[in-house]
């Protein structure tokens, strides 16, 4: 049967999610660990979600991906933080680069890359933040310059997410800068022994460490003008704001997800913890904070799944997907922090799953353009 709490999952989403479940508590569960320490995943689980089908569930299978939908994504998304394994980059991977190509690359381009990103062959990533510049893309630096049939790009990218093993990379650059928003284009570079490319350190985050998050550095790069994502120069800018809403949802289902978990080993834990001769649950301002965390989970769950449902329409609307990305994220991280108010010493410390979910969620209010933005974003719409 269909999941009644979430009218966008079918029958045939139910078994998926079911598949999905297995394959991360056998083989992402175990390492999550020992991936947080060395500050990524091994190569191999690429290959393993490829071959399991977990990479580009929601591209065409004429391109080598799974021809499912964007609900595919987000049950992956809702899955992967319910589990608190955050260190495989598949919302980034498959959800965000995957679909920057399959709508805007040539035939050629998704001939090329889209299977070798289905089977884990390339990992994907984008590479939009500078030192310089995070959310305010029209003031990014890095450069690509025509020479011949090539581009020359240099500039630097940091806080990218798969930076360490990217294989694929779409790179925003300006190829006319004195153009401002309409100077900005998408290369896309192929990673593996290119002259000019360093990837420089790991960086090391509070939360999510297994994620190899690093910084990207391009020093007179050769890249065939074929890479440009599009038919023309300077549609780079229209193309991210399209497909921001997506990567805002997946943000969303994922704060969700959490919230989800917090709520219910936090209900475990109180339920077993005593104080005073009686179970901490049986304390009034345990029962009441509780309420109030499944009630604003509850709200979070209901926009979501409308907003889904508008997505698989193709109703979305970029202010609501900025509405969801900011109002779950924010709920999410005040709810995790109830949560761990109430396991006292205890949620203090790593060992607990309560501990993991509060470092690792509180990126999720700055990433896919942080939630201060998405006030402005909603604001204009005033």
């Amino acid at each position: 049967m269909a999941d009644n709490r979430r009218p966008w999952i079918t029958d045939d989403l139910v078994l998926f999610q079911d598949s999905i479940r297995k394959f991360m508590e056998r083989e992402l569960v175990p390492h999550e660990e020992r991936w947080s320490k060395q500050q990524h995943v091994d190569r191999e689980v690429w290959h393993k979600a490829g071959e399991f089908g977990m990479l580009c569930a929601s591209i065409p299978e004429e391109y080598g991906g799974g021809g499912g939908t964007f609900a595919h994504e987000a049950v992956i998304a809702l899955e992967q933080s319910r589990a608190m394994v955050s260190s495989l980059g598949t919302n980034v991977h498959s959800g965000i680069v995957a679909h920057y190509i399959l709508r805007y690359g040539s035939e050629e381009q998704k001939r090329k890359w889209l299977p070798k990103m289905a089977s884990g062959e390339f990992v994907g990533a984008i590479a939009m933040s500078e030192p310089g510049a995070g959310s305010d893309l029209k003031n990014i630096k890095t450069r690509a310059v025509k020479d011949g049939d090539h581009y020359l790009i240099d500039g630097s990218k940091t806080f990218i997410s798969n930076g360490l093993l990217a294989d694929l990379i779409c790179v925003v650059v300006k190829t006319a800068p004195e153009l401002g928003a309409k100077g900005v284009s998408i290369v896309v570079v192929e990673a593996q022994d290119l002259p000019g490319f360093r990837r420089g350190r790991v960086l090391e985050k509070i939360g999510q460490k297994g994620q190899d998050t690093a910084e990207l550095f391009f020093d007179a790069v050769r890249v065939p003008c074929a890479n440009l994502l599009g038919e023309e120069e300077g549609k780079g800018f229209y193309q991210l704001m399209q497909q921001l809403p997506q990567e805002r949802m997946l943000i969303a289902i994922g704060a969700l997800g959490s919230m989800e978990r917090a709520l219910e080993v936090t209900t475990d834990y109180v339920r077993e913890r005593k104080v005073f001769g009686a179970s901490l649950l049986d304390l009034q301002n345990t029962r009441f904070r509780l309420a109030e965390c499944k009630t604003n989970a509850t709200i979070a769950r209901v926009f979501v799944d409308s907003c889904m449902e508008r997505v698989l329409r193709g109703e979305l609307d970029p202010e609501t997907a900025a509405m969801a990305k900011w109002w779950c994220t924010q709920r999410s991280c005040e709810i995790i922090d109830e949560c761990l108010q109430l396991h006292g010493g205890y949620g203090y410390m790593m060992e607990y799953p309560i501990a993991r979910l509060y470092v690792n969620s509180r990126v999720s209010k700055i990433f896919g353009g942080s939630n201060e933005i998405m006030k402005e974003l909603i604001a204009r719409t005033l």
